[in-house]
């Protein structure tokens, strides 16, 4: 298990500042899971966008899947997982933050 830290987000960028408030804190070692409405920050065409460029960044497939956004341009860096990889995540870190 490393030191670093599971940051969550389940909030869209669009509507609600808990991504930019995880961008804040997460620091290199980090990952962020975009997940429920949050996996519209996983979408090319936000303004956050680029600042998750360089971030170990993923989002949950079944969640962009419910929303409709799986034909839709998402930032290339974000990789789609299942809920058993999120789970793994979760034993991969030290912590998990929950930003909503």
């Amino acid at each position: 298990m490393s030191h670093s830290i599971l940051h969550t987000v389940n909030q869209s960028p669009f509507t609600h500042s808990a991504l930019q408030q995880c961008l804040c804190y997460a620091q290199e070692s980090d990952s962020i899971l975009l997940l429920e409405n949050g996996v519209y920050g996983a979408l090319l065409k936000h303004s956050l966008a680029d600042k998750l460029s360089g971030k170990k960044c993923y989002a949950i497939e079944a969640d962009l899947k419910a929303r409709g956004l799986l034909g839709q341009e998402l930032t290339p860096h974000i990789e789609l997982i299942d809920f058993i990889y999120f789970v793994e995540l979760t034993t991969q870190h030290k912590l998990v933050q929950s930003w909503y």
